[in-house]
């Protein structure tokens, strides 16, 4: 799948590719929905239908990943709702091996994620992900989703790689795709981002199954 003699610089998305993508999928989907019931006095499936609305017209934008417009939106602390179910936060199998793998190379390690910069700060208190990258670039330090083949450009500029040289690993395949406009080449799906829900089986990107088949060999 990778030949790790051509590669120069590792980009990891967090959530669905190092880290469990069921945090996020059990908060938005459940624990969000229960949680604004109780706030607004409204019933469960009330609050679900709300919300799936802004699911909808959010969905690849910057705001979708935004704390900040979800609180103002929703009337809402997220970060406060967010820490109550941090207990659920954990690495997908075998990324922590990966990852001092790839750390003791010496390879340039960045992660590069469309999470709030709070919402990395709570996953980097709850693991010890941050022990083995060299640098944290969110899309909101641009303004711009990783979706949007402009945040690439904007990325470059603090974070010079070469895209021939360079990995990207994520689990969403419209921002692999934008990464491949951007002139990426070395791209790699995670093929269960969700340990809570079957894998997939279709990507135009190879999926990678586990960890441990892609291993650095240098």
């Amino acid at each position: 799948m990778l030949d790790w003699n051509e590669i120069d610089t590792v980009l990891l998305d967090m959530d669905g590719t190092l880290l469990d993508l069921h945090y996020d999928n059990y908060f938005w989907l459940q624990h969000l929905p229960k949680r604004y019931a109780e706030m607004k006095c409204i019933n469960e499936s009330e609050a679900k239908t709300f919300l799936e609305q802004f699911f909808h017209g959010l969905k690849g934008t910057l705001n979708w990943y935004c704390f900040d417009h979800w609180a103002e939106l929703l009337d809402v602390d997220m970060v406060s709702l967010k820490h109550e179910v941090k207990h659920k936060i954990a690495f997908r199998p075998h990324a922590q091996t990966f990852l001092k793998l790839i750390a003791d190379a010496h390879y340039k390690v960045a992660l590069v994620t469309n999470s709030h910069r709070a919402g990395v700060e709570i996953k980097l208190q709850c693991t010890n992900l941050g022990d083995y990258i060299d640098e944290v670039h969110t899309s909101h330090d641009f303004g711009l989703p990783k979706e949007d083949p402009a945040f690439w450009r904007e990325l470059h500029k603090v974070l010079p790689y070469d895209p021939k040289r360079t990995v990207f690993f994520d689990d969403n395949e419209d921002v692999l795709l934008s990464a491949k406009n951007a002139g990426l080449i070395h791209l790699v799906n995670i093929a269960q981002p969700d340990s809570q829900r079957a894998p997939r089986l279709d990507s135009q990107f190879p999926l990678l199954d586990s960890f441990l088949d892609i291993l650095p060999t240098r």
